[in-house]
């Protein structure tokens, strides 16, 4: 076990019971097995439970584990259609725990892996899409200057930005020869749209198991792991979770690739990006195909960190190894997309 797996439970305990309203300790703290960038943890004091996410200990790539913006970003939601978990408290003093932290409500309920939804009915399968779908709705349907986040980011050249930042990043990290990742930041830098003005709040990591589900209902109670979001252009949201549909049902990421989605209940990548369209007032998603090649490369480049964090001693988890050997097949799958039609309807 590492050093940013165990907390000195008796000074947190001490800091928070200072800090942080109504906080009783003593505590006791156990690490959560999932989650691939920040190590979080369930705290249980006399208080009650909580959950706190923390920077990785070591040296970390620039701009990365921006758990002060997750915190932020919570905080200015709190209020609004998209559902969190409440933000208690920032601690930007590295001396209390060995790093940056927050401490955030503790919510019980569901959070499911597999795209299919195995443990699930059909009517279920449906409902839940559906709740996504219009739980991402609602947050590019946020207001940005009234929550409070109109400095959240830097508003234009969204892709030429991000395609910049990860592209560093992936460099900064590499450690092999990939062909297919060269092409496709060739290609991505060369294909940006048009800035058509679209500007909202971007998650940057919407996807399934994201999501804290109500225990018995088809109802999202929070949208976690903040770390990546931003102000940013909408439609990379919707690709980023409609690359589930292009992974293999086998996967390391278990997707709906070489599945009966009818059978099952879950719409096509069309009917959910059809249904997004309609709560958006679209009509049509033109460079579609851009949008998917850049989520593809955005969650290589992201892979291709965990990898040089594992190789370094950094991960904080145990899969971290396997995570990066995705790296080569996204690239690909993100470069098959650059060949595909360029714009979808609703």
């Amino acid at each position: 076990m590492s050093n940013q797996d165990v907390l000195d439970e008796v000074k947190l305990s001490e800091y928070l019971t200072k800090h942080v309203e109504g906080f009783k300790g003593p505590l006791t703290a156990s690490k959560f097995p999932g989650g691939q960038s920040n190590p979080t943890f369930q705290i249980e004091s006399a208080s009650g439970k909580y959950v706190l996410r923390r920077k990785p200990a070591g040296k970390l790539l620039p701009s990365a584990h921006a758990v002060d913006r997750e915190f932020m970003v919570m905080d200015a939601l709190k209020d609004s259609e998209v559902p969190v978990a409440k933000a208690y408290h920032l601690c930007e003093d590295d001396s209390v725990i060995g790093s940056m932290f927050y401490l955030m409500e503790f919510i019980e309920g569901r959070i499911f892996w597999n795209a299919a939804l195995p443990e699930l009915d059909n009517t279920q399968r449906s409902d839940i899409y559906d709740e996504m779908n219009r739980v991402l709705a609602a947050m590019h349907s946020v207001d940005i200057n009234e929550v409070g986040l109109s400095d959240y980011g830097k508003p234009g050249n969204y892709y030429q930005r991000q395609i910049g930042r990860w592209s560093k990043q992936y460099i900064a990290a590499k450690t092999d020869d990939i062909p297919a990742m060269d092409g496709l930041m060739e290609w991505l830098e060369s294909n940006i749209p048009e800035d058509d003005g679209r500007i909202g709040l971007a998650h940057g990591d919407f996807r399934l198991d994201n999501f804290i589900f109500h225990p018995s209902e088809s109802k999202i109670l929070a949208v976690v792991d903040w770390e990546l979001s931003t102000l940013g252009h909408p439609f990379a949201d919707l690709a980023y979770q409609c690359m589930q549909w292009y992974f293999p049902a086998n996967s390391d990421m278990p997707g709906l690739m070489g599945l009966d989605r009818s059978a099952l209940g879950i719409p096509t990548e069309e009917e959910y990006v059809a249904k997004y369209c309609e709560r958006m007032g679209l009509t049509e998603i033109p460079n579609w195909n851009f949008y998917l090649a850049f989520s593809f490369f955005r969650l290589a480049s992201i892979c291709q960190g965990v990898k040089k964090r594992a190789l370094d001693g950094n991960a904080s988890n145990k899969k971290a190894l396997s995570v990066g050997a995705l790296v080569k097949p996204l690239s690909e799958m993100g470069l098959g997309k650059t060949k595909q039609p360029s714009a979808v309807s609703a």
